[in-house]
């Protein structure tokens, strides 16, 4: 499969999977790998619930509630910007994607129908077991803590093996340290 990238280049992959299914566990460890190999890695999470940035009772969250249509937050550690959709449809993937500064690979957890490589993660205790690898063919690798029969052309890895499912990632999208900021 030809890795699909941002027009920049960089290189996309999806982690999907069902309720339970060790998604954002696997995620979190994926990206935790890269950044410690040195790639500099942007994340996008689709939510399917309403989305809780900041509590109640913060100052962001009473700006918010006055009615802004937008709130910046902005620390010497970090900042983020909060829009208020207030009615209108979800960003679709292409312009969550825009938003990102340069990086060498973004990771998306969730956005099961997008068109981007993807590895499936499969826990025995799922609320789901229909396997997606057999219907997606973007599903490039699966990661599961079960034995499974059905995973097409996809590559299976133990959903632990952090280590071999990052160095598929790097080898399988052709992921390279880039010149960022320079």
């Amino acid at each position: 499969m030809k890795a699909i990238r941002m027009s920049d280049g960089t290189p996309i992959i999806g982690i999907v999977g069902w309720k339970n299914s060790g998604k954002t566990t696997l995620t979190v460890a994926l990206i935790g790998e890269l950044v410690r190999r040195g790639y500099r890695v942007a994340s996008i999470k689709h939510a399917h619930h309403n989305l809780r940035i900041d509590d109640k009772d913060t100052d962001s969250a009473r700006h918010r509630q006055a009615g802004a249509a937008q709130v910046a937050v902005v620390s010497e550690k970090r900042w983020a910007i909060v829009t208020e959709l207030n009615g209108t449809p979800e960003p679709d993937f292409q312009d969550m994607l825009s938003k990102f500064e340069p990086c060498d690979i973004i990771v998306v957890e969730g956005y099961k129908s997008q068109p981007i490589p993807k590895i499936e993660a499969r826990r025995s205790e799922s609320a789901n077991t229909q396997p997606l690898a057999t219907t997606d063919p973007n599903v490039i690798a699966i990661a599961t803590d079960h034995a499974i029969e059905d995973a097409g052309s996809a590559r299976i890895f133990s959903i632990d093996a952090i280590t071999s499912i990052t160095d598929f990632i790097i080898t399988s999208l052709a992921v390279s340290k880039r010149k960022l900021g320079a």
